[in-house]
């Protein structure tokens, strides 16, 4: 692919590398560059993890199916982010949800051995790779907190007192739409809607399409210990 390094070299794993050392590092290694469509499948549950995916362009979701047809948004990623990373080194080595296309995207695939050897050779990757893992740990660690939240008003809280920490702003710039959000926090749409509504009635939150406004910040923190 032409330009990859342009593409690539915003990733964490690569970061700091000149486009000399990338294509140095990638010369001999076994990558290969795909291009799906919108909605179509990349990995299925249960599936071997073989290799590190890097999307170059457009988006991938993380999703849980489960038998009664019911889906979670476990992750959405977009251009320079990883996938498959945790898998690869871990000895199930097997996808434990499904990952599918958000849009049209092209993604870059290295296999584990190659990955492995360039590790070895720049020490500064596999720094990357460590960093990356602990970010995600604390992520995972959100996300369980989240879990042990019963009620909706709680769960929508929790979310918007992790995204202001982010964002250090009272305005909230929402990057999922409504579905996305209902997805990630495990709860029908209509609910979400509905519960976005009381919390702006109670003046807590004003929000406007993908914006969120905390008026009462104290308020919403106390949601988080209120079972409402």
């Amino acid at each position: 692919m032409k330009n990859l390094y342009e593409k690539i070299k915003n990733c964490p794993l690569f970061k700091d590398l000149s486009e000399e050392q990338f294509n140095t590092l990638i010369k001999d290694a076994n990558y290969r560059i795909e291009e799906v469509k919108k909605n179509q499948v990349i990995a299925s549950e249960d599936d071997d993890c073989t290799s590190i995916g890097i999307i170059l362009d457009g988006t991938v979701e993380v999703k849980k199916f489960y038998p009664s047809g019911k889906s979670i948004t476990v992750a959405h990623l977009g251009p320079s982010k990883i996938f498959g990373e945790v898998i690869l080194f871990s000895d199930k080595k097997k996808y434990p949800s499904t990952v599918v296309a958000g849009s049209k995207a092209t993604i870059f695939f290295m296999t584990k051995n190659s990955f492995s050897e360039i590790c070895q050779i720049e020490t500064s990757v596999m720094t990357n790779l460590l960093n990356i893992l602990s970010k995600k740990i604390l992520v995972l660690n959100n996300q369980l907190k989240n879990l042990s939240y019963e009620s909706i008003r709680q769960k929508i809280a929790n979310y918007l007192m992790q995204q202001y920490k982010q964002q250090q702003t009272d305005y909230i710039a929402l990057t999922v739409t409504r579905q996305k959000m209902a997805e990630i926090l495990g709860v029908p749409r209509p609910s979400l809607s509905r519960e976005l509504s009381n919390m702006k009635d109670d003046n807590i939150i004003d929000f406007h399409k993908n914006t969120v406004k905390i008026i009462d910040l104290i308020a919403l923190e106390d949601c988080l210990y209120q079972d409402k």
